[in-house]
């Protein structure tokens, strides 16, 4: 793999500023740091597509309230964030881990890892038809 700490470090301001964006609920920004063909893998839904999974996010927008990113790893082309988010209760904070991988300076995979029981009920409003 040749991937300098520079690009690995440009890969973890990416990753922020896609957060950021979800955030912001600036989803035309969001997708501008996502590869066309992204691959998305989460405890509740696995899709493939840009279109796809702003989709998600946009629904999941409705409800986040706050990102707090705990810890940051990169090493070549993937990075890892470890992070609270805050939702309306019942469910409040949740911790939860991602793994993103680059390819051509965009997010080409996002790998999300959480306790996914508290968002059952709220699975077809996020992820619409595109759940497993």
């Amino acid at each position: 793999m040749n991937t300098s700490v520079f690009e690995a470090s440009d890969n973890l301001a990416i990753a922020e500023s896609y957060y950021n964006a979800m955030l912001a609920k600036d989803f035309d920004k969001m997708a501008d740091y996502l590869h066309d063909n992204v691959h998305f893998i989460g405890p509740l839904a696995e899709m493939h597509g840009k279109d796809a999974v702003v989709g998600a996010a946009k629904n999941f927008g409705g409800i986040l309230q706050d990102i707090k990113i705990r810890s940051r790893f990169a090493a070549g082309n993937q990075i890892m964030f470890v992070y609270d988010m805050v939702v309306p209760a019942p469910i409040g904070k949740f911790r939860a881990a991602v793994m993103m991988e680059f390819a051509d300076a965009l997010i080409s995979k996002i790998e999300l890892f959480y306790d996914a029981l508290p968002f059952q009920e709220k699975k077809s409003d996020i992820f619409k038809n595109d759940s497993k």
